[in-house]
């Protein structure tokens, strides 16, 4: 199996990382061109979403990580957007990436302190390098538990080389891969003049991907860049929401009037507890006319809740009762194989 997925992503990504190094400076340029207009087919079996990539098993946010997904099942990948110095977006959970990469080692001397979002943050950020100081960089994996074998091999993908790996997937594969795209910090990046919106946009457009059938869809924790987005774009939108009071009926009623759905946290959709009694949140966003899409998915003790046993299958099994749309998960093979059960 590992060489299988080892072959594929050889075949499909190889061409892309040689675009990569070749022209460090740019934006990078696509390898395959545009493929005719793409329609995600409806379907009641809930989405797979490979969360930064198939993370369980290579370092997060690699197009390595991206392409052994799809080869697993998922319907989408998963880029985190976040901006170089040079306005390039790149594909990063958080714009401090000293966790992510060997930064430390190679610019130990541009370590500094940033308060973003209202927390104080002391590291490394993407804002602070260009896009040809990142290609110097390479990924490693951020958890401790998880197996380290790939740290140093794998570049940081621009959102255009997420783009253009997602068409070669589709071309490789027969089928459409998705691209869902989540805007970091918004407000953050646009108070220091690097809006993210600007050229994800440009990116998609690009691609004839702003459409409302695009096999694409657009997250944030924030409300105004999703409000300022649905004026411009019909490429469907996903609030994400992590509290109670962004729930209740009124609140989702008033979600549906700028997005297609929600990304919610399994814990605001049943409880950890054996004994928990799922919520009525997925009724009620249903009811409002919104999409429910699960973060996220982990099979390690740390996360994996207590009423499934040790069973991770047994979450999938669980949400997909409960009616959700979509489920991210680091192991998109796992949710996979809990669909198939």
């Amino acid at each position: 199996m590992r060489t299988r997925y080892w072959s594929f992503c050889r075949l499909v990504v190889s061409p892309l990382l040689a675009a990569c190094v070749t022209t460090p400076t740019t934006r990078a340029t696509p390898v395959v061109p545009p493929v005719a207009p793409l329609v995600v087919v409806p379907t009641s079996t809930p989405l797979v979403i490979a969360h930064r990539g198939a993370s369980g098993h290579r370092p997060e946010h690699t197009l390595e990580g991206y392409a052994i997904a799809v080869q697993m099942g998922a319907d989408f990948i998963e880029p985190d957007l976040v901006s170089t110095k040079d306005g390039v977006l790149v594909a990063r959970h958080e714009n401090e990436i000293g966790g992510t990469t060997d930064v430390a080692g190679k610019f130990a001397s541009r370590k500094t302190r940033k308060v973003v979002d209202g927390d104080t943050i002391s590291g490394w950020f993407t804002e602070d390098f260009t896009l040809a100081e990142l290609r110097t960089l390479r990924a490693r994996e951020r958890l401790a538990f998880r197996s380290h074998a790939y740290d140093g091999q794998f570049l940081i993908p621009t959102f255009d080389d997420v783009l253009a790996l997602a068409d070669s997937l589709t071309r490789a594969t027969g089928r459409v891969v998705g691209v869902y795209p989540e805007t970091k910090h918004p407000t953050y990046f646009r108070s220091i003049g690097l809006p993210i919106e600007v050229p994800m946009m440009h990116a998609l457009r690009a691609r004839g991907l702003d459409r409302a059938n695009a096999p694409v869809f657009i997250q944030s924790f924030e409300t105004g860049n999703l409000r300022t987005l649905a004026k411009q774009t019909r490429i469907r939108l996903i609030q994400l929401v992590s509290s109670a009071s962004q729930v209740t009926p009124a609140a989702l009623r008033d979600i549906a009037t700028y997005a297609y759905g929600i990304g919610a946290n399994t814990r605001q959709i049943v409880g950890g507890d054996s004994s928990a009694v799922p919520t009525s949140l997925i009724v009620d966003a249903h009811a409002a006319g919104l999409h429910v899409h699960a973060w996220t998915l982990r099979p390690e003790p740390v996360f994996l809740a207590k009423r499934y046993g040790g069973d991770p299958l047994a979450e999938v099994r669980e949400l997909v009762r409960l009616g959700v749309d979509g489920l991210f998960g680091d192991y998109p093979d796992q949710v996979v194989q809990g669909l198939r059960k």
